[in-house]
């Protein structure tokens, strides 16, 4: 008799000839201009059950250009396997055409030249077109959104996330996790969460005082769909206190709580729950891990570490989808549940090319409304690039180094630190530069540039712990982002070496001179999780540096070497 699991692999199998569990015929279309709403939505239903996932929109409400990461640096089990490939290798992972669609939306490789004849991709518009073809189809299909939705624009900033609460909730989902939603404060998620019109999950959120599940949060929510009781568990993001500030929410606790989870998952179950779905704010090494750990769980659909798969990843019984970011992708995942059991499923990673698919009308002037007040801020043009500028990868991005090279020159530092976060559109060179792109890149509650004295000891000590939480071989040890963005400062990284003897080599980029251990430097960075932070807000640091240049050049970083990959 064959196996669950094997039926499972046949399923992968079938869906990629069948276009879904690949990315469909829009992969090897050679140009844009063939490109039509139907190739990229189209497919027909399969089976009895359809989730709808989209995750780490960061508050991006129109298209965007965004370039997809250069390094992404996987170790251990994960090293040189997806999410872990970039570029040419991950074409030949999936067989993706050089010069395809595909190539455009999911690689970096010559991003520019493609960018200038795909043009953008994303905006909730779009995505509401999307949404409504697959509700047509299928009209119980359950929206699930992963989380990151609250935070990254000059709008979302000002409006403490209300313009991305409007606009999601036109769009009826059924439930939503959580991250940088919580960076808005406590008083203001609570304000937000009660009056949500649809499920607010996190099993993994607890009261921090009596270490019990918070009440705000429900564990999981069922739905009937299909003719199936499909619960779906929340997953929040697991190391806030750690990669953010824990004083803006000081009542919560979180951690990845895979016993809990089991709890869940078993509960569920004995409840009925014909298909367990988590949506998880985890990242995908993480919920890799985790689905070889918790048994029960049906699908994952992961966010957090901003992949973009065009098939899911497959961990015993548990398939993992991954949607990418910044609105660039929907996932649609059609699943045949029988005898409380998933049978088998068909993926379709559905890109938002914003040029091809028409905007939703209503969800347009919805929009519009929430940009109106604002538009002569966010129009206001800076300077100009000459370079493309993004950001998006284990180390610096040109928009980083357009941040570093701010805050030494405006807050007179011989060394910069930026954090290692990979949201913010992408700028073409040509472009001008607005206010609306400087916050795009820089908009979070706690954004004050110190200055600061530190010591070459404690230097290395912020860089090997900020490698560790990136580069631990165990998943569940990766707590941060990406590797902390340097400016003015120099050095060589081996991951495949233990905590404390990745970091060598670090140098004062002005002098050329080692950086010694007793000796300070002037540092400036912003986002510190440690209240009471002084400076002016980043956005004010990055744009008074812009006007004064005018027109931004970014030439290639070579001041981190990095090896043992």
């Amino acid at each position: 008799m064959i196996s669950r699991r094997d039926f499972l692999q046949a399923s992968m199998a079938a869906a990629a000839l069948w276009g879904g569990s690949g990315f469909g015929g829009w992969s090897r279309l050679a140009a844009q201009q063939r490109l039509t709403q139907d190739d990229l939505i189209g497919g027909g239903s399969f089976g009895n059950v359809t989730l709808i996932h989209l995750t780490d929109l960061h508050a991006q409400l129109t298209p965007i250009y965004f370039r997809e990461p250069e390094i992404n640096i996987g170790v251990g089990a994960n090293a040189g396997v997806v999410p872990h490939l970039t570029g040419a290798d991950f074409r030949r992972r999936y067989g993706i055409d050089d010069g395809s669609p595909a190539h455009y939306a999911l690689t970096y490789d010559d991003f520019t030249a493609l960018a200038q004849g795909y043009g953008r991709m994303g905006g909730v518009d779009r995505i509401a077109t999307v949404v409504n073809a697959i509700r047509a189809d299928r009209p119980d299909a359950l929206l699930l959104d992963g989380g990151d939705t609250w935070q990254g624009s000059y709008t979302c900033h000002h409006t403490a996330g209300q313009d991305m609460v409007n606009v999601m909730s036109a769009l009826k989902p059924d439930a939503m996790t959580f991250h940088w939603e919580f960076t808005l404060g406590s008083e203001r998620v609570h304000e937000i969460v009660q009056g949500l019109p649809y499920a607010a999950l996190g099993q993994n959120i607890f009261d921090a005082e009596w270490d019990e599940p918070a009440e705000l949060f429900k564990p999981y929510e069922f739905f009937e769909t299909g003719g199936v009781q499909v619960a779906v568990i929340g997953q929040a993001f697991p190391y806030m206190p750690i990669a953010n500030p824990g004083w803006m929410f000081p009542e919560y606790s979180f951690g990845i709580r895979d016993e809990h989870m089991q709890q869940m998952v078993d509960e569920v179950r004995a409840k009925g729950a014909e298909l367990v779905v988590c949506l998880s704010h985890n990242g995908l090494d993480v919920d890799k891990k985790m689905a070889g750990i918790v048994t029960g769980i049906d699908v994952i659909l992961s966010g957090h570490t901003h992949d973009a798969l065009p098939e899911p990843v497959q961990v015993g019984d548990t398939i993992i989808v991954a949607s990418g970011s910044h609105g660039k992708f929907v996932s649609r995942v059609d699943l045949d549940v029988r005898d409380g059991r998933m049978m088998g499923f068909r993926h379709r990673l559905i890109p938002v090319f914003s040029d091809v698919i028409a905007p939703d009308a209503d969800i347009a002037a919805l929009i519009e409304a929430q940009r109106a007040p604002f538009r002569p801020q966010l129009t206001e043009v800076i300077g100009q690039t000459d370079s493309l500028l993004y950001r998006r990868g284990n180390f610096n991005g040109s928009w980083d180094d357009v941040i570093c090279d701010a805050l030494l020159s405006e807050r007179e530092a011989q060394i910069a630190l930026s954090p290692g976060v990979r949201w913010g559109p992408s700028l073409l060179p040509g472009q001008d530069i607005t206010r609306e792109d400087i916050f795009g890149v820089t908009a979070i509650s706690y954004p004050e540039a110190y200055r600061t004295e530190m010591k070459g000891e404690f230097l290395k000590i912020v860089l090997e712990d900020v490698a560790d939480n990136i580069f631990n071989p165990d998943p569940y040890y990766q707590q941060g982002g990406d590797m902390v963005r340097t400016g003015g400062l120099g050095y060589r990284i081996d991951v495949s070496q233990p905590q404390g003897a990745r970091i060598s080599d670090m140098t004062l980029l002005a002098t050329g001179a080692p950086i010694d251990a007793s000796s300070s430097y002037v540092v400036a960075g912003w986002a510190s999780v440690n209240e009471g932070t002084e400076g002016p807000p980043i956005w004010e640091v990055v744009e008074n540096h812009i006007r004064e240049l005018g027109s931004v050049r970014v030439e290639p970083n070579t001041s981190v070497e990095v090896s043992g990959i």
